[in-house]
């Protein structure tokens, strides 16, 4: 390997471990905030201190990813100057402008009302604070929808033309870029998932809570206690709805982007499926197996026959391409798609399971004793975690060797680089990121085993300003 390769590795290396730590957050945060809003919604609707109990706890957990994942993106813009300058100069007209309207429209709208739902419910009122929370909610929706907007022209550019320079200008409107063939199933995917990750670490903290009542001898009489118990078992069946019908959702999602994926990047989706060699009469699906690019076989496959052809193709016996009829300088690292494929189908299918046997235990009434099921919650919930960035690495490195696929290189998108400079920078960012954000995951995971708290007097005093809300909803009791 040439110094210039290393150097490029590198700065890939970078880009993807920043990138993964990026990625933790949002993918909470966009879920959490929408949660924040229902919670709210519920309490101002029912009057119930359990939904006003449920909020400020998860408000103040909010706030901690919310201000990791700001932190951790501004990182990553840096490096489109330092580690990819050659890519932000040809593709900058098309990509700045995206990125611009993400700052303008997103982060400003969650900016500007995030003060006013975390401090500000005794000062507004209810009626407004619960307007500042649609808003943080809706912002962290636009910025997904302009950075997948981004991305999925990145995998499938359209609405461009190359000018003078070289450099990818926008032909005509905006909109063939902004909605390119890509970017609904992407979107809709992602922020699926987005919403399923919250709902796992949301379950896994009701079941942490439930199996710990369990282990411990309470007061029961506490009204503290009870109030506790009560948001701990109301997060935990929340948890558990959202599992059970939005899991079967994501699946079905999932399967329209991989259909889209074919279409428009067939060599990703081979490299997804391991399938090296055409299939004129129909495809199998390699379950398992050690795929190589040196040798273009799976060794050791375990297949079931057909059933790639009925999945890709919705039919046993259609034919379908193989990585060998595109050049091996167009082939991505097969074994790190291959895997993080089905790690990610893996978890998608233990969330499933998760959710239908929440759905069992409810209608026989169990769902706040089984400890096995509360145990299985507590175990899956850094899991959609682990889905999504395994969904990133299958679909950025699937996309490999392009950076806008089938137009530009990845090798042709690095700026000039020395070796060490790349590498020493990796290492700051390993030793600073693990060091920094392991300590915003430690105090998450702290106020987590805290757990909700009854009748905190900044919140629960709050003068009502909001018509309908009856004086027993004032005091945080029942309507």
């Amino acid at each position: 390997m040439t110094a210039a390769e290393t150097a490029l590795l590198l700065a890939r290396l970078q880009f993807g471990f920043t990138v993964s730590f990026h990625f933790i957050f949002p993918s909470f945060s966009i879920g959490l905030a929408s949660y924040l809003m229902v919670l709210e919604g519920l309490w101002l609707r029912t009057g119930k201190p359990v939904y006003l109990d449920l909020f400020r706890f998860w408000v103040k957990i909010f706030a901690v990813a919310f201000a990791m994942g700001v932190v951790s993106g501004i990182v990553m813009s840096y490096q489109f100057g330092t580690n990819w300058s050659v890519f932000s100069d040809k593709a900058g007209p098309v990509i700045g402008p995206l990125m611009a309207y993400e700052v303008l429209t997103a982060f400003f709208l969650e900016a500007g009302f995030l003060g006013v739902m975390l401090f500000g419910m005794k000062r507004v009122g209810r009626k407004l604070h619960f307007a500042a929370t649609c808003m943080v909610a809706l912002g962290t929706f636009i910025s997904a929808f302009w950075i997948l907007s981004v991305n999925s022209w990145m995998q499938t550019p359209t609405g461009f033309a190359m000018n003078a320079q070289g450099q990818f200008v926008v032909a005509g409107s905006w909109a063939a870029v902004i909605f390119n063939p890509s970017f609904p199933y992407r979107l809709v995917h992602t922020v699926i998932a987005a919403y399923l990750t919250t709902s796992l670490v949301v379950g896994a903290c009701g079941a942490w809570h439930l199996l710990r009542a369990k282990r411990v001898q309470v007061d029961a009489t506490s009204d503290g206690t009870q109030a506790s118990h009560q948001a701990a078992r109301k997060m935990f069946s929340m948890a558990m709805w959202m599992a059970a019908l939005v899991a079967p959702v994501q699946i079905l999602a999932g399967d329209q982007q991989g259909l889209n994926t074919l279409e428009h990047q067939p060599a990703k989706v081979l490299a997804m499926e391991g399938d090296f060699d055409p299939s004129p009469n129909g495809a199998p699906l390699v379950l398992f197996g050690l795929p190589s690019n040196v040798d273009g076989k799976v060794h050791y496959k375990v297949e079931i026959p057909y059933a790639g052809s009925l999945i890709l193709k919705h039919d046993p016996h259609a034919p379908l391409q193989g990585l060998k009829d595109f050049p091996r300088d167009q082939w991505a690292p097969v074994a790190v798609v291959f895997w993080s494929f089905r790690v990610m189908v893996g978890l998608g299918l233990a969330m499933l399971g998760l959710g239908l046997w929440s759905l069992v235990a409810r209608l026989r009434r169990k769902l706040y004793d089984w400890t096995w099921l509360h145990r299985a919650a507590l175990v899956m919930g850094p899991s959609g975690f682990v889905a999504v960035i395994a969904g990133w690495i299958t679909t950025e490195v699937g996309r490999q060797p392009w950076t806008i696929y089938g137009l530009l290189r990845t090798s042709q998108s690095a700026s000039p680089l020395a070796t060490p400079a790349v590498a020493t920078s990796l290492a700051a960012f390993v030793i600073v990121y693990f060091a920094v954000f392991g300590i915003g995951v430690w105090y998450i995971l702290k106020l987590m085993q805290k757990g909700p708290q009854a009748h905190e007097p900044e919140l629960s005093d709050a003068p009502i300003r909001t018509a309908g809300i009856t004086p027993a909803a004032q005091t945080g009791g029942e309507s």
